[in-house]
């Protein structure tokens, strides 16, 4: 690898490490070629993706960066997965490990917090940003159309008593009451 072409992989290791939502490492030695490109098309349905990198290149690319504390699990054969989505690539990278004996997990990072395999499975667990995006909404929606129930109660209370009386019928305009019984008497016989 010639100069020019490990400063362009320090480039784009340093924008990976810069903009994924989090980068986990793991060890693949072992993995057949078919393996290798399971996992990548599993990363890809996820908007992940696996990158194999030299340790060395990998390490000063993280310097100055938030995760610059995960440079010491940069030993042996690395490959990172890293996805936008901060859970993402743990939960595809995890579950691959589950059917991959030769696969291992090192660790990863996510912005300034650093994760041993155990933290990546724990992240692994967390719910996508997709899934928090729909629970928020799915509250913010109900409490919205609580407000307006209660906004128009009032009025819709308003309107039925309206219309209750509006539907009463309307007394007669002759006098049918028994409030004056000898009057009518007086009329009807005289």
């Amino acid at each position: 690898m010639d100069r020019t072409t490990k400063e362009a992989a320090v480039e784009e290791l340093s924008e990976i490490f810069g903009s994924a939502g989090s980068v986990v490492l793991t060890r693949y030695s072992g993995l057949t070629v078919a393996e290798m490109t399971k996992l990548r098309g599993d990363l890809r349905e996820v908007g992940g993706k696996l990158k194999v990198v030299r340790n060395r290149l990998a390490k000063i690319a993280l310097k100055g960066q938030k995760g610059e504390a995960a440079s010491d699990m940069f030993e042996g054969p690395v490959a990172i997965a890293y996805s936008e989505d901060f859970t993402a690539a743990p939960k595809v990278v995890v579950e691959f490990a589950k059917s991959n004996d030769k696969f291992d997990l090192v660790g990863g990072f996510m912005e300034e917090e650093i994760f041993d395999a155990k933290g990546v499975e724990a992240l692994s667990k967390l719910p996508s940003r997709e899934e928090l995006i729909g629970a928020i909404a799915g509250r913010l929606l109900g409490q919205a159309g609580e407000i307006v129930s209660r906004l128009t109660a009032p009025g819709n209370t308003l309107a039925a008593q309206i219309e209750t009386i509006r539907e009463k019928p309307k007394p007669s305009r002759l006098c049918t009451s028994n409030r004056y019984p000898d009057y009518r008497k007086e009329l009807n016989h005289g």
